[in-house]
């Protein structure tokens, strides 16, 4: 899967851009995840049969010919979510503190887009390019930007890539120092893939599920009900 986040301030035009990025990614062809970061909570009106839901259980699902949704208590991780997720894109809005994956920052200045971590940016939506980033409001630029250079790593900050976390990693690959294939949890020899997405595994894992593999699926992180592919070379 690849994936680009959105970064900006409150009330910069975040949501519309991930709206308007996603559309053009469509029309490149790629089906696509939105997925929204907020620090703030998710408003629910009280009078909806969900919000209604929410106030006598511990966790919602609905489901009906149009689609359907999970609703849990709490904060869960965008690695938690991940697992669940169909199409060949993600687009995140927001996450200005998540390092796994390239970003478009929204900055109407300089001192904005040096605030919002620019090691990790592809290109500045706005007026005003920072160092080499550049800067333009071209939307459909931007779709083929991110479908070119796009991606997004486990988050395991396993350390196997000889860098200290996942960002750092991110960092290289943004700068072109280094690429995805270097992440060891995405590429090894052990090769598994849960309802069509892959499962990261760091090297110790990756010993351990070799002397007991079918033992120790179902405890790890990113396990979900449904088909299990497993390709050991």
């Amino acid at each position: 899967m690849r994936a680009i986040a959105v970064v900006g301030y409150k009330k910069s035009g975040k949501t519309t851009l991930a709206l308007e990025l996603a559309d053009a990614l469509k029309k490149l062809g790629h089906t696509v995840t939105l997925v929204k970061h907020s620090h703030h909570g998710f408003d629910e009106k009280a009078e909806t049969d969900t919000a209604r839901f929410r106030a006598h259980a511990d966790m919602v699902m609905g489901f009906s010919p149009g689609g359907s949704f999970v609703s849990w208590p709490g904060e869960r991780s965008l690695t938690d979510l991940i697992p669940l997720v169909t199409t060949d894109f993600l687009v995140l809005e927001g996450g200005k503190t998540l390092g796994l994956m390239p970003r478009i920052l929204i900055a109407e200045d300089e001192a904005t887009a040096k605030d919002l971590d620019p090691e990790l940016a592809l290109a500045v939506y706005g007026d005003h390019a920072l160092d080499e980033l550049m800067a333009t409001r071209d939307v459909a630029g931007l779709a083929r930007i991110a479908a070119k250079a796009g991606f997004l790593l486990p988050g395991l900050d396993c350390g196997a890539c000889g860098r200290k976390d996942c960002r750092a990693l991110a960092v290289d690959i943004v700068a072109g120092d280094a690429s995805v294939a270097d992440c060891k949890a995405l590429n090894n020899s052990i090769r598994i893939t849960v309802g069509g997405q892959p499962m990261p595994l760091n090297p110790f894992v990756e010993r351990i599920l070799r002397s007991g593999i079918q033992g120790m699926l179902s405890e790890l992180k990113g396990y979900t009900p449904g088909p299990v592919d497993i390709h050991i070379e």
